[in-house]
């Protein structure tokens, strides 16, 4: 993926994996590894990624953490399906300020006739602070897809939550 046209200098992001298996070392995460990828491929200076279990509090502080740092951009990876383990929307919904329906709606249709389970996406998108944040599957077709749809906004969503481009 090239650079983000717009995209403010400095921009910052942080990659969150939410994953029993991958914090518990019984699986390689390769998911938040990719995204992180990704995003500096589009211009995003990325710090390590930070992988936190499947628990409300964990996530939580995960995002909490990333935003006071202040990150631009904070992505998770995992967690947004119906597995009973499965909380990230539940952890971030209620720390959103502002939500995003559009970039849900839209991470929901992208290749919908091509993967049918992107419907099943619970994914939750908004403001916390000045941070956008928002949470995408934790499978690599899932991360890819969600960076494709983000790429031709995220530029501009940056620059606005940074005051500019009224």
């Amino acid at each position: 993926m090239a650079a983000v046209e717009g995209l403010p200098t400095g921009a910052r992001a942080a990659v969150i994996t939410v994953s029993d298996r991958s914090h518990g070392g019984l699986r390689h995460d390769t998911s938040g590894p990719l995204l992180a990828s990704l995003l500096s491929d589009l211009g995003f200076a990325v710090g390590a990624v930070v992988v936190v279990p499947d628990e409300v509090d964990a996530v939580q502080q995960a995002v909490r953490a990333a935003v006071a740092d202040g990150n631009d951009v904070v992505v998770t990876t995992g967690g947004t399906g119906f597995a009973p383990r499965d909380v990230t929307p539940e952890a971030v919904r209620p720390l959103l300020e502002r939500d995003a329906p559009g970039i849900v709606e839209a991470l929901r249709q992208h290749r919908r006739d091509e993967v049918p389970t992107t419907i099943l996406s619970r994914a939750v998108a908004g403001t916390v602070g000045s941070a956008f944040v928002v949470t995408l599957p934790g499978s690599t077709g899932g991360v890819r897809d969600g960076v494709t749809v983000l790429a031709p906004v995220v530029g501009h969503l940056v620059a606005q939550l940074r005051g500019g481009d009224h």
